[in-house]
């Protein structure tokens, strides 16, 4: 009897023992990976509408990835750059379509992992988000319409009484007050936007950094990029371009360690491709 007693008692156990393992293992299949480790997403957040980091597109062509939620796809220096620390993390890449003023809101509240969207680590942003090393260094430019009379400018005093803008909440918009005598115009959402405002005669010009300016004035005859001698005086973080992560992530070090992999050449080969595969302006 004692001995049909243990062999019972030792069938139960072992059941409760192979359910406990199966609840164990069944409680980890069901918690999504933490960011930073193998498998799962990588979610990041970017305008798709800052050419040549970022831009929206209708296929997949030259390396474009599907927005997520929708039948669009986006392109650009910046996806490249994201496709990589994917692949890094052992990610699936998904691309999130975010309005500029919602990718630090959106990173905070988890919507995204990462913004990869031309963001520079300015000391504001830094207050809120942390960033990964610099995958990108540019310089502030002046965006015009070609054959205006500020298109052979070297100084910005030879933007006095131009009706001068940039992009809303970035610091493009800021350093425009250190051009004596300028009209500053109400800030606007996208270079779209700011483009069509130069064709249209409703601003002179618009505050940008290097990689638009090439673009703007690559994909249309219209504009003019204007590369001053003495030009703005910036904090080198202001023109540096990183990858936003939350404060304490610990994506930042795996993420700085990807971005070392890349050597200078292929970020700049990744540029030049961005540039020449962007889509014409309107």
């Amino acid at each position: 009897m004692k001995r049909k007693l243990s062999i019972v008692m030792a069938g139960l156990i072992s059941v409760m023992l192979l359910a406990t393992g199966c609840g164990s293992s069944g409680q980890g299949n069901a918690q999504t990976p933490a960011a930073g480790n193998e498998g799962g997403t990588f979610k990041v957040g970017l305008e798709a509408g800052y050419a040549p980091f970022n831009w929206t597109q209708m296929s997949d062509s030259n390396g474009g990835v599907k927005i997520d939620g929708g039948a669009e796809y986006a392109g650009g220096y910046d996806v490249e750059i994201a496709k990589k620390i994917a692949a890094g993390l052992g990610k699936e890449l998904v691309i999130v379509k975010t309005e500029w003023d919602g990718l630090v809101p959106s990173l905070t509240s988890g919507k995204i992992d990462a913004i990869i969207a031309g963001m520079s680590p300015t000391a504001e942003r830094k207050e809120t988000i942390d960033f990964s090393d610099i995958y990108y260094q540019s310089d502030l430019v002046i965006v015009v319409k070609s054959g205006s009379k500020y298109e052979n400018a070297t100084s910005l005093k030879d933007f006095n009484g131009a009706k001068i803008t940039a992009q809303l909440n970035t610091f493009h918009y800021g350093v425009i007050d250190q051009i004596e005598g300028v009209a500053k115009q109400t800030a606007m959402d996208n270079f779209p936007a700011m483009r069509v405002a130069i064709q249209s005669g409703m601003i002179d010009g618009y505050v940008s950094e290097r990689p638009e300016g090439v673009s703007a004035q690559a994909a249309n005859s219209d504009f003019k990029m204007v590369e001053l001698t003495d030009g703005f005086q910036t904090d080198p973080d202001d023109t540096a371009i990183a990858v936003g992560v939350k404060k304490g992530s610990e994506l930042t070090a795996k993420i700085n360690e990807i971005l070392k992999g890349i050597p200078e050449a292929e970020r700049i080969q990744i540029m030049d491709n961005a540039i020449k595969n962007q889509p014409a302006a309107n």
